[in-house]
Parts: C-alpha cells; structure tokens; sequence
C-alpha cells in the first residue's frame, strides 16, 4: 500500500519553527522502521526548519520504484539502492523494458547527496531450527526477501557465492513483503532468514523476543576468497564488519557464530538521490543540512552510527567502480566545506 504522509503525519511540526520553506519537494521512501526511512523523514525535518524547503513524502516504496521516478523527473528526492542505477543503466533486470539506451540516459540523470547503508545480510534464526550454519542451508526454508525486488537478488547471490545453491533446487526460497516479514520469522515459516538488516533495528529484535537466535558470521576464510571479494565490491555492495560489542546491542537471546568475535557480511549500499537537473544550491542546502544534524539522526535510533551516515570512502559507500551515479555538485561543496574528502571518481 502507497501511503501519501505530509510532515505533519510525522510529528515533525513543519511549520513550528515559523520559518518560510523556500521549496516544495516531494520524496520517496520505505515504510518506518529502517534507516532508508529515518534519513528522508529527518532531511524532511530539518529542511523545513532551516526554510530550505517542505517535502512532501510517499511511503511504502521499493528502491527500483523510487529510483525510476527521481531519473524520471516525477520526484525530486529518492532512496537509490546502487544496484538499481547499475541495471537500469544496461536495461536489465526489472528495467528490461527501458531498453539499455534509454535505460543509461535515465541512470546518467541520478546524483547523490549523501551515501549510507541499505542493511547488512544477516543470516539468522531460532536455535530450535537446528542449522549449524552458511553450510547448513540445503534443503532449508529462507526467507530470503520480498517478492520481487534488489533485496532478494542479492540474497540468493550470496547464499550462490556462499554455498552454490540455487533457490529452489538448493534450498526453499520464502518470499513475504517488508512488512510482515517479522511475523512470518516468529511463527516458523522459515528455518532462517537471509535479510537486509540494521543492528539492532526493529524485526531482528521482535523475532528475538520470541526465543533465542543464531546470527551467523561469513567464516574469515569465505569473507576473503576472490568469488566472496568479487561480490562484495559488486555495483551496490560493499563489505561490511561489525565488532562484538556492536553486535551485543542484540541482546541476551542473541549468539553471535564467528570464530573472533566480528561480524563478516555482505552490506548493501546506496544512498539518497536527486536528479541532476536540481540546483547546485538546493543540493547544497539539503546536504548541509544532513551533514550539520547528524548528531541529531543519531539519537533517534540505535542503528543509525552503523550505517555510514558520513562515511564516503569510495569502497564502504559503494561509490566509484561501475557505479554509474556520482555526487551532485552541490552536495560535493557541502561535503568538501565540512572538511571531508569527497573522492574524485565519484564528482
């Protein structure tokens, strides 16, 4: 379901500070709970109290569908998962009808205000399932994403690299949308999921307090092989790591299956886009306003210090490479202003 929210459904109280917005936008996310969602609801927020503009926000939306309209010129701000520009920009995948030619041109019109993780893919599931790990998967149900979308692609590409099962033949693939997800884990439809997640974020947590988990680590030795290496640097991918005491935000039902201690996944990244033809100054305005409130978006959920808010590395980000979108000019002058370093392959 499409949910049409202005600021006010947000409690964000648009108009409190008295301040005159200066632009309309709109802007596309997903549906509460994960960072896609907290980043364009803050930038909403505080881009009506600097009087930079008043966004209007669509809930409910996948990457493909927000992406497609920003390259489109239907909205002005969107989620862009990186994945999506790179298919869009050969005509494949759910945008085989574009055609490769128009495809690239509306991949070519995207341009990025600030980069941070979609979710790390977490395998996980109740210890009374019975799977030992990434080589217990065969024959097993995973939940491994929505119906149709990048999540699920890039789910079944890891099990693939990890294991060389297919779904379907290997393992029972179970598909559920975003929103029920949770339910479907608890009630044990599945033996594990293979998801997009936050640590901690709201569906790991619910599920975890239902009964104790297992969070399985890629092993050191599969993390580092060329196929796990190639994967990991892949348009919209990025390697990803997290500590012990990160990982212990979980919880006591939590344990951890690795054989140091870190958390060795597949993160998938992307960022907020725009379209090139916005202006280098409200680019500016927006990003700066990100940038000088991420202490702010910080409080507001526990997850939001691991998902890259202000990391640009070209790596880490998922910049660069064969990554078609770059940096919206604007956004590179906020960027450089603040004292980072906005790597050149990706201005």
């Amino acid at each position: 379901m499409k949910t049409l929210a202005t600021l006010a459904a947000f409690g964000l109280g648009a108009f409190a500070t008295g301040a005159a917005a200066q632009e309309n936008l709109t802007a596309m996310t997903s549906t509460p709970g994960v960072a896609v969602h907290l980043t364009v609801a803050h930038l909403a927020e505080v881009a009506s109290q600097r009087g930079i503009a008043d966004i209007q926000i669509t809930l409910g939306q996948t990457g493909a569908n927000a992406t497609l309209a920003v390259a489109e010129g239907r909205t002005d701000i969107g989620i862009c998962p990186f994945i999506i520009p790179f298919l869009m920009s050969r005509g494949v995948g759910p945008f085989a009808d574009l055609g490769a030619e128009r495809g690239a041109e509306l991949a070519g019109s995207l341009r990025v205000l600030y980069p941070y993780s979609f979710g790390a893919y977490v395998l996980y599931g109740y210890e009374s399932a019975g799977v030992t790990g990434w080589d217990d998967l065969a024959g097993r149900r995973v939940l491994d994403g929505p119906p149709r979308g990048a999540a699920t692609s890039e789910a079944r590409s890891t099990i693939q690299v990890m294991t060389g099962l297919e779904a379907g033949a290997g393992f029972t693939a179970v598909e559920s949308d975003w929103s029920q997800m949770a339910t479907t884990i608890t009630e044990g439809s599945v033996d594990v999921a293979l998801l997009p997640e936050y640590i901690p974020s709201d569906r790991p947590l619910q599920a975890l307090s239902a009964g104790r988990m297992n969070f399985y680590s890629i092993p050191v030795a599969q993390f580092e092989s060329e196929s796990m290496q190639r994967l990991l640097t892949s348009p919209g991918s990025a390697p990803f790591i997290l500590t012990a005491e990160q990982m212990a935000a979980l919880g006591e039902n939590a344990t951890i299956v690795s054989e140091d201690g870190l958390f060795r996944t597949r993160g998938s990244v992307g960022g907020n886009c725009v379209n090139e033809s916005m202006s280098e100054e409200l680019a500016y305005q927006l990003t700066r306003a990100h940038i000088e409130t991420l202490s702010d978006i910080y409080e507001k959920a526990l997850y939001a210090r691991n998902v890259g808010f202000e990391n640009l590395d070209p790596v880490a980000s998922g910049m660069c490479g064969l990554n078609p979108v770059t940096y919206h000019p604007g956004a590179v002058r906020a960027w450089e202003e603040a004292g980072y370093t906005v790597p050149e392959c990706a201005q």
